[in-house]
C-alpha cells in the first residue's frame, strides 16, 4: 500500500477531506499517512483526528507524525505521494502584512492569494519552502507524485516544474463547480447528460463549451442571464466577464475582480457597489476561519465516533487512478508545452488531464479564443516574473512582476509600485531571502 505525506497538516478540515478520503477509498486503504506540520499543535490536533476517523473505519491507515524541519526527511521518506497544503506566514502576519502595507498607497484587495501585490509576496515567501521540499524529495522519495493544492497556483507549480525534477501537478476546487455554479446563476439545472470543456489558467480557465445532448447551452444561459441580474448578486464579475468576453470563468467573482484592471479602482467607487465587490474579504475569512477552529476543535479532535465520507476532492480520485490504472479525468494545472498553442509555453495552464498509472496526461486544446488568450496573457505576465524574482533573488524582477498586473497597473505610478514593493520587503523581514 502506498505512503501518503500531508505536507502543513495543520490545516485539519482540509486534512480530513484529502486523507479522510484515502481512507474510505478501497485502492488506498492500509496506507501509511504521515503528517508533517511546523505548528506542534496543530499537528496534534490533526493526528488525533484521523487516528480516531482510521480507527472507527475498521483502522484503515497508519497514521504518523512529524514536526519541525529537522524531521521533514523522515515525513517524506519513502512516499508515493505528497500532498501540499502549506501557508507561509500564516493570516498573522503575513497575509495582514499583505493587506495593510498596500492600503497605506490606497490599493484595495479582495482575495490577495494568487495575483496582484498579494499574490506576488505570498509566493516569494513560499516558492523557497517549496524548492526545500524538492531537494529533499530528491533525496528520499523521487519517484513520488507532488500534489500541489497552494495558492498562488500557477507560480508554485511553475516553480515545481521548471526548477526541480519532481512529477508535480496543481488542483484547485474551481473546476469541479464551475458550471454547476453557472446554471445556478440562471435557474437551469445540471444533469449528467451535460458535457463541459474548460481551459485556460488556474482562476482564469474559461468554460469554452457547455452542451446538452450536443447543442450548445450558451445562447440560453446568457439570455436567462440578461433577462435576471438579480439572480446571481455574488457573482457579477463573472457575469459581467461571460457577457463582454463571451465565456464564463471559472474562479469567484471576489477573486476575478482584482485580477483584470476593470472592477476596483479608486477613481469609480461606485462599481464596488455595483458589482457586489467585498474589499478585504481574505482577512475576514481568516479571521472567521479561526473562531470557527475554535468551535470546530472539540468536535473533530475529541469526538471517539468521528467518521469521513468521501468528498470531490481531486486527491484521493488522482492516488486510486495511479494505484489502479483505470482512467480518472482531471482539471490540472501543468507545464503549457504547447497545450494551448497561443499562450507561453513555459506558463502553467489549467486544462483536462487524465489520470492512470502513467501519471498525469494532459490533453492538447489548441488555440484559445483570442480574447480569452489576451486576458490570459495579462495574469501569465506576473506568474512569470514573480518565478524569475524567487529563482534569481533579484529585486528588479519583483517590481517588474508588480508593474505587469491589471490591478497594479491601473491605480498606481511606476514609483508608487517600486516604493511598495520595498515596503512589503521589509515588512516581510524573516519571511523573504535577501534580494538584490
Amino acid at each position: 500500500m502506498p505512503k501518503i505525506t500531508f505536507m502543513g497538516a495543520g490545516s485539519t478540515v482540509f486534512a480530513k477531506n484529502v486523507l479522510g478520503d484515502s481512507m474510505v477509498t478501497p485502492a488506498l486503504e492500509n496506507s501509511v499517512i504521515a503528517l508533517y506540520d511546523i505548528d506542534a499543535q496543530r499537528l496534534e490536533e490533526s493526528y488525533l483526528m484521523l487516528t480516531a476517523i482510521s480507527n472507527n473505519l475498521g483502522n484503515k491507515a497508519t497514521i504518523e507524525k512529524y514536526c519541525g524541519v529537522e524531521n521533514r526527511k523522515d515525513a517524506l521518506r519513502g512516499a508515493n505521494y505528497v500532498v501540499n497544503a502549506i501557508q507561509v506566514g500564516l493570516y498573522d502576519p503575513c497575509t495582514i502584512i499583505d493587506f495593510e502595507v498596500p492600503k497605506k498607497y490606497g490599493l484595495r484587495q479582495t482575495i490577495g492569494d494568487t495575483l496582484g501585490i498579494g499574490g506576488i509576496f505570498r509566493a516569494l515567501r513560499t516558492i523557497p519552502v517549496m524548492l526545500d521540499f524538492a531537494k529533499d524529495m530528491e533525496e528520499v522519495c523521487p519517484n513520488a507524485w507532488f500534489l500541489n493544492y497552494t495558492n498562488p497556483m500557477c507560480m508554485l507549480t511553475g516553480a515545481m516544474l521548471r526548477y526541480t525534477p519532481i512529477k508535480t501537478v496543481g488542483l484547485c476546487h474551481s473546476v469541479q463547480v464551475c458550471a454547476h455554479t453557472l446554471l445556478d446563476n440562471v435557474g437551469m439545472t445540471w444533469d449528467d447528460s451535460i458535457q463541459t470543456k474548460i481551459a485556460g489558467i488556474n482562476h482564469q480557465a474559461w468554460l469554452l463549451e457547455i452542451t446538452k445532448d450536443g447543442k450548445d447551452m450558451y445562447p440560453e444561459i446568457k439570455r436567462l442571464a440578461l433577462e435576471n441580474p438579480d439572480k446571481y448578486p455574488n457573482d457579477k464579475v463573472r457575469m459581467e466577464v461571460m457577457k463582454r468576453f463571451g465565456y464564463y470563468i471559472t474562479e469567484s467573482s471576489e477573486h476575478n475582480a482584482e485580477y483584470m484592471p476593470f472592477f476596483i479602482k479608486d477613481k469609480y467607487p461606485e462599481l464596488i457597489e455595483k458589482f457586489n465587490i467585498p474589499l478585504d474579504e481574505y482577512p475576514r475569512r481568516c479571521i472567521n476561519q479561526i473562531a470557527n477552529w475554535e468551535k470546530q476543535r472539540d468536535e473533530l479532535t475529541k469526538d471517539p465516533h468521528l467518521t469521513h465520507t468521501r468528498t470531490h476532492e481531486y486527491a484521493s480520485y488522482i492516488m486510486e487512478a495511479m494505484e489502479t490504472n483505470k482512467p480518472y479525468k482531471i482539471g490540472g494545472n501543468v507545464l503549457n508545452n504547447g497545450l494551448i498553442t497561443n499562450l507561453p509555453r513555459n506558463a502553467v495552464v489549467e486544462v483536462p488531464c487524465m489520470v492512470d498509472k502513467s501519471g498525469v496526461n494532459p490533453t492538447y486544446i489548441g488555440d484559445l479564443p483570442e480574447q480569452c488568450a489576451a486576458m490570459n496573457r495579462t495574469n501569465i505576465n506576473v506568474q512569470l516574473l514573480t518565478i524569475e524574482a524567487a529563482i534569481t533573488k533579484k529585486k528588479d524582477y519583483i517590481y517588474q512582476a508588480a508593474f505587469m498586473d491589471p490591478h497594479l497597473q491601473s491605480e498606481l505610478s511606476i514609483d508608487h509600485i517600486v516604493s511598495l514593493c520595498d515596503d512589503l520587503i521589509v515588512a516581510h523581514e524573516g519571511w523573504l531571502p535577501e534580494y538584490h
